[in-house]
């Protein structure tokens, strides 16, 4: 069997955790602190904030920035679910606005023609590791007098005009995921990263229930200390456990990202001009991490496209439907109604995720590639 995905770990990230372990502290503390600074340095943040996971980073962003009822916010429809989720506990409105069918990202025209009254932030979503176009954007963003938060989960790695996904170029928060499926991964984790020294120090007040002094100073002090809680927080820490996974992850970055890309370029020399099958081109302005292999079936339904991931799984092949419109999930139709965003809706039927991982070797690839090739349903 080709899984879909397989994380890449191994005696570091053992020999990391062991030693955690073994220093008696292992929920959020001194690796927690260590993994932030070592995430901030290697995207170019002045500070990183480690949270449980991507859809708590992007709650306590939209909370930071002030996010409540009767706000709306733009985002896409053509992502996972957790993008939107936060949105809703914060009581405010998501407003969808319609993708670039050429790279899966929001289209700044129509967030622009989306944006009323009403409106405060706007969540740019960098679809499977894809930069979106993030100086029109941003652009938009500061002409409207709206906060630009960037969902970064799948962008570890990934730049855009040269620079790192996470140095805040663009926006004051950049939400990362460290989910099993990302390029790396603490089994489960988030990080948000910001160049304000405010945002920081309320980020980390709010990730662990709006207490004032952390455990960690109070056990570093040599004199007792009280906390208060001077606001209301949440409990969305990282552990220690899972940033000693984090900090070996990092030591593998590059090769990780190397090897996906030497995969993708095997599967497009493999796929592209095949008839029935597009592939996604990488702009020149933006170099992607590879996080999802993702094909197009020119002119599938959703049906023609289950049946030819049925037709790999049968030969051993893991796939996925490409990424989902929300819009069209019954918890949010409950809340909104029949809405129709036609790009989202044509990828959203017409895509599948190939297996990527590093372990994969040329013959898995070439194996992939071939069965691809057998069941593509022609145009």
């Amino acid at each position: 069997m080709i899984p879909l995905a397989k994380p890449e770990m191994g005696d570091d990230e053992i020999a990391l955790v062991a030693e955690t372990i073994r220093s008696g502290w292992i929920t959020q503390g001194p690796r927690v602190a260590e993994f932030e600074n070592a995430f901030a340095s290697r995207v170019g943040a002045a500070h990183a904030v480690a949270v449980a996971n991507c859809t708590a980073a992007l709650h306590l962003a939209l909370v930071a920035a002030g996010i409540g009822p009767g706000d709306e916010v733009i985002v896409t429809p053509h992502s996972f679910i957790a993008t939107s989720n936060p949105i809703l506990y914060c009581g405010a409105r998501p407003v969808f606005a319609d993708i670039d069918p050429a790279t899966l990202n929001m289209c700044p025209v129509k967030a622009a023609a989306a944006i009323g009254p009403r409106t405060r932030a706007i969540i740019a979503v960098h679809q499977v590791g894809r930069p979106a176009d993030l100086k029109r954007l941003a652009e938009l963003a500061s002409q409207k007098g709206l906060m630009l938060i960037e969902d970064a989960a799948c962008a570890t790695g990934s730049s855009f005009l040269g620079k790192p996904i996470g140095g805040n170029d663009y926006s004051p928060m950049v939400c990362f995921s460290f989910h099993p499926r990302k390029i790396i991964s603490t089994g489960d984790g988030g990080m948000i990263t910001t160049g304000d020294p405010d945002l920081a120090r309320r980020l980390r007040i709010l990730r662990q229930q709006g207490m004032s002094v952390n455990d960690l100073e109070r056990h570093q002090s040599k004199t007792v200390v009280s906390e208060d809680y001077p606001v209301v927080g949440y409990n969305y820490r990282l552990t220690d456990v899972q940033a000693a996974i984090g900090l070996g992850q990092l030591r593998r970055l590059d090769g990780i990202i190397s090897r996906r890309r030497e995969i993708a370029a095997r599967y497009d020399a493999a796929l592209g001009g095949f008839p029935g099958v597009g592939i996604f081109a990488e702009p020149a302005d933006c170099r992607w991490n590879q996080q999802t292999y993702l094909i197009r079936l020119n002119g599938a339904t959703a049906g023609t496209r289950d049946q030819f991931m049925q037709r790999l799984l049968e030969e051993g092949i893991a796939t996925r439907r490409g990424i989902m419109s929300i819009h069209r999930e019954a918890c949010y139709l409950e809340r909104f109604g029949a809405q129709s965003f036609p790009e989202s809706e044509s990828a959203s039927d017409q895509c599948v995720c190939l297996p990527l991982y590093t372990q994969m070797g040329d013959a898995d690839i070439d194996r992939v590639s071939a069965s691809v090739r057998k069941h593509a349903p022609l145009p």
